[in-house]
């Protein structure tokens, strides 16, 4: 069974960061290609990071540099390291199996971005 559990969510005031974390189990995560999406209240699943098996990475366009996803393939961890955190950014962040437009994903951890 496809396991995906996110750490590390919180509240953070504008301009600061956070380091979010996906543990995954249930199917060989080093082959596999791994994505965060997140969703704000109210809004659909955006896309925010995806990393080959290879590490490759890859962002929106919009994403403007702020964002680093990282993968630890011995641990089976996946990481998203986010900084200059913006209000526009509260959202539930996902842990993703496959692509953006996968469904297989965890139950996400909040990000609150407020003064």
């Amino acid at each position: 069974e496809v396991q995906l559990v996110e750490s590390g969510g919180g509240f953070v005031q504008p301009g600061g960061s956070l380091r979010l974390s996906c543990v995954a189990s249930g199917f060989d995560f080093s082959t596999s290609t791994m994505t965060w999406n997140r969703q704000a209240l109210g809004k659909g699943l955006e896309w925010v990071a995806t990393i080959q098996s290879d590490g490759t990475t890859h962002f929106p366009v919009s994403e403007k540099g702020r964002f680093t996803v990282s993968r630890d393939n011995a641990k089976n961890m996946m990481y998203l390291e986010m900084r200059s955190l913006q209000p526009e950014d509260t959202a539930v962040y996902y842990c993703v199996l496959g692509g953006a437009d996968s469904d297989r994903r965890g139950q996400g951890t909040q990000v609150t971005v407020s003064s």
